[in-house]
């Protein structure tokens, strides 16, 4: 589905959409995604970390999240013509209305797809994603050869996430059931709301450079801003999402258990490091000829950015993993506290970064707060959760080293060879096999092989 998805962006942008239209289609996925990440008051991460049978409390669940997802569509309706000017895009009003009609959508599938989560029933939900993915696919590119441009985005969401919603709802008979419990309503607010306000930080964190670009930049700007970013963003697709199914699940049977949780956390950021550096380093390294070759010469502009926003992609996936690992031992509030020094950060950073060297200073800015700030602040985080920064280091330290000789093979063989599509397939193959050499080492660990390392006491105080 990444792969259907990455050659339905190639289609697009190289024969239908251009720079402004995909602008657009970017500001608009921006608010979707801040919508999404508190549409449901962060309620239904219940149903995956509470004890006992869900199913008990799932009624009061869909009606909080539907109740909440159908008040921000209404806000959002009403201020549409508002967030677009302040945007930079005017014309991004009417995408907006019909985009977001996916939070209802998606507000009415928590309940089904948190039970599927649950049950790590993963089987089912690749079915349900498949039936997405082919409905909006589709959709978007009828829409796009008619000449519907960033609209035809809006509805191909539209058309997916309907049809996820039936598809949840087969996948988990029984589980679209109103109802409302007084007492379960208040202790689910309290276990959800701080959730629902780190990740709304932390989308805002994620998109907030989108927000700059439109506001400060032109439209041309933020379409190439918008494709590197979409690019550097491949790795975290194709494996921390994969991960994220269900990482939380996992690290919430193994949050009693400080040094079960240590050791699994080490090797579940070993596994994802390990499978996304070569990702991250060929991207980084052949930026212009792999933006040339794919999308065509007329988005080169954007492969300034892509270096830098592919170092920002790495930190994001061991942040993310993280940010699961202390949801699921309660460090609730000094989430917000993380997500909110991050964000506080990275406006101004990105601001000055605009002012002085546009697409490129923004994404340089977004890798100098992470590594500087955040980066620290998370490893201290886990350190308090019970997760020592020696066991982190020593899951990083195969796939650092891996990628530091795969950036120098690819680097000297990029100007050996050349940028042509056979040089380009040797130069990819040759660092990849350097890199397969120097992470050898560590597959043992990554199987469970290793030793568990000494895990730090748990404090386990809510954060």
């Amino acid at each position: 589905m990444r792969l259907g998805n990455f050659a339905t962006g190639i289609i697009l942008a190289r024969w239908f959409l251009g720079p402004e239209a995909w602008g657009v289609y970017g500001l608009a996925q921006t608010v979707l995604l801040v919508l999404l990440s508190a549409n449901e008051l962060g309620v239904t991460l219940a149903l995956v970390r509470w004890e006992g049978d869900p199913r008990r409390f799932a009624p009061t669940v869909l009606t909080l999240s539907t109740a909440a997802s159908c008040a921000l569509y209404a806000a959002l309706f009403a201020a549409a013509p508002a967030v677009a000017r302040v945007l930079g895009s005017p014309e991004a009003s009417a995408v907006l209305r019909v985009m977001c009609v996916c939070v209802v959508l998606d507000g009415l599938s928590q309940v089904p797809a948190g039970i599927l989560t649950r049950e790590f029933a993963q089987g089912r939900r690749m079915a349900v994603d498949g039936v997405n993915f082919v409905l909006s696919t589709g959709v978007t590119l009828l829409l796009a050869v008619q000449g519907w441009g960033a609209m035809s985005f809006a509805w191909g969401s539209v058309a997916g996430n309907a049809a996820a919603l039936a598809g949840c709802c087969l996948a988990a008979p029984g589980t679209l059931r109103f109802g409302w419990d007084r007492a379960q309503a208040r202790a689910l607010l309290r276990f959800g709301l701080p959730l629902a306000g780190a990740s709304l930080l932390a989308l805002g964190v994620v998109n907030v450079d989108t927000m700059v670009v439109g506001s400060t930049l032109d439209q041309l700007a933020l379409g190439f801003y918008v494709l590197a970013f979409n690019m550097s963003g491949w790795p975290v697709r194709i494996i921390s999402e994969a991960a994220r199914r269900v990482s939380f699940a996992g690290f919430s049977r193994l949050a009693e258990t400080p040094g079960a949780l240590a050791d699994g956390f080490a090797r579940g950021l070993g596994i994802v490091m390990t499978g996304t550096v070569p990702l991250c380093v060929l991207l980084a390294a052949l930026a212009a000829p792999l933006v040339e070759l794919v999308y065509g010469a007329r988005w080169l502009p954007a492969a300034a950015a892509l270096p830098w926003l592919m170092g920002l992609g790495l930190i994001r996936i061991g942040c993310e993993l993280a940010y699961d690992c202390l949801v699921a031992v309660g460090r609730r509030r000094l989430l917000i506290g993380v997500q909110g020094l991050w964000l506080v950060l990275l406006v101004p950073v990105l601001v000055a970064g605009a002012g002085a060297g546009g697409i490129v200073g923004v994404a340089q800015g977004h890798v100098v707060v992470a590594g500087a700030v955040v980066v620290p602040v998370f490893l201290y985080a886990l350190r308090r959760a019970g997760v020592g920064l020696g066991s982190v280091g020593r899951a990083c330290a195969w796939p650092a080293a891996g990628g530091v000789v795969m950036a120098a093979a690819v680097t000297g063989l990029h100007r050996l060879l050349g940028d042509g599509v056979p040089a380009l397939l040797a130069t990819g193959a040759a660092g990849t096999l350097c890199y397969a050499v120097c992470v050898l080492p560590s597959l043992g660990h990554l199987r469970g092989a290793g030793r568990r390392a000494p895990a730090a006491p748990a404090d386990n105080d809510g954060g």
